[in-house]
């Protein structure tokens, strides 16, 4: 058979079910106001929690890093890539999480992967919440451990299983906050049946990492989780730090481990150590600028009000992600496409990212928002509906 006869049913399927995917392309830098071809839109969409991606000392950090180092690192951080910037971020990763090491990995993708494969085999399973992001299930999948997954946010299902495994080692993972829904793992109570059950906590913190915490430490810092409460802990740095990559925070003997036995950092080109120079100026401004994780919350809680008085439905969700429940595919993007009419970017989300009857429209803030720019959100969602 032809291969495009082969692909094109199930892109027609997709398509005649209002879920065919599709790009906008960009013609400014990453910042509330954007350039999409003729359209002027103030954006709703950015997981550019803090404001960073386009912060000019972000950006001088990395002009001058990459005069000294160029641009690719040439070589997988084992052979000849590993550079002083590298070194320097992860050191005050380290530091900054409270664990004794941290590792750099190329994306948040390929340390959810390179973890679970690394620490995981025959014998072995690993626990996880249905709602996870797609980087923990297909490191589940794709490991050689027994995949259990259980009902989102249920600890007694979580127990039930852990007392019905026998396997040699058990890992539990989670997202701290969840991506699309916005709320966020009981992880103390997960911390607690992880101990009682002889098993490891493993957590993703893309999006609470850098917005959670009086000082932007993320969900561990947000429920004072230590290295025992919390032995694996996850970073991305594309999110509220706004450049790009992983990190992988822990003891000194895990961090170890992963560098002998973690496949997605052995066998892949390191992170351009201009980049790496980058986001260590964004956690200084970070750690420097408390007032942004202030802007945040500030704007979040003016948007939920909003939208009770709107009558809408939102999640119980303390995080930048604040989604808008609408129901069907036809009904997000309808009201998407009304609100890109009326100058604003938000993205519709429909299955499969999630499950079936909960399509809804992803609103992410950014401390560079104004609260005018929220009102006037809620004033254009109002009258498109």
């Amino acid at each position: 058979m032809n291969l495009d006869d082969f692909l094109q049913p199930a892109l027609t399927e997709r398509e005649l079910a209002d879920r065919y995917r599709t790009l906008l392309c960009a013609d400014s830098p990453q910042q509330v106001e954007r350039t999409v071809g003729d359209a002027k839109l103030v954006s709703f969409c950015s997981n550019d929690y803090l404001g960073l991606a386009n912060h000019p000392s972000v950006i001088e950090a990395f002009q001058k890093a990459a005069k000294i180092y160029g641009l690719g690192s040439g070589a997988s951080h084992l052979v000849s890539g590993h550079s002083r910037p590298h070194h320097e971020l992860e050191e005050a990763l380290a530091r900054f999480t409270g664990r004794e090491r941290a590792l750099l990995f190329s994306t948040g993708y390929m340390a959810n992967m390179g973890v679970i494969n690394a620490l995981l085999g025959r014998n072995d399973a690993v626990f996880q919440d249905k709602l996870n992001h797609a980087s923990l299930l297909d490191g589940g999948l794709l490991s050689a451990a027994k995949f259990e997954r259980y009902r989102h946010g249920d600890l007694n299902h979580l127990q039930q299983k852990l007392e019905k495994s026998t396997a040699e080692k058990k890992l539990i993972v989670t997202d701290g906050v969840f991506s699309m829904d916005g709320d966020i793992a009981p992880l103390p109570e997960m911390a607690k049946l992880a101990r009682e059950n002889n098993a490891w906590l493993m957590v993703d913190d893309a999006h609470g990492f850098g917005c959670l915490g009086n000082n932007g430490g993320g969900v561990a810092e947000h429920f004072s989780l230590d290295v025992d409460d919390l032995p694996i802990l996850i970073g991305t740095l594309g999110k509220a730090f706004g450049t790009f990559g992983a990190f992988v925070a822990g003891s000194q003997t895990l961090i170890e481990y992963l560098i002998q036995f973690a496949r997605t950092y052995i066998y892949t080109t390191a992170l351009p150590p201009a980049v790496a120079a980058a986001t260590s100026e964004a956690l200084n401004i970070l750690q420097e600028e408390s007032w942004r994780r202030d802007r945040l919350n500030s704007l979040v809680a003016q948007f939920r009000t909003g939208c009770e008085a709107l009558g809408l439905t939102l999640w119980d969700s303390p995080s930048p992600i604040q989604p808008v429940l609408l129901g069907t595919e036809k009904d997000a993007l309808s009201l998407s496409k009304r609100l890109a009419e009326k100058g604003f970017w938000v993205t519709a989300i429909r299955p499969p990212t999630v499950p079936e009857g909960s399509s809804r429209l992803r609103v992410t803030f950014t401390a560079n928002h104004t609260p005018r720019q929220v009102d006037d959100l809620l004033n254009a969602i109002s009258e498109a509906l």
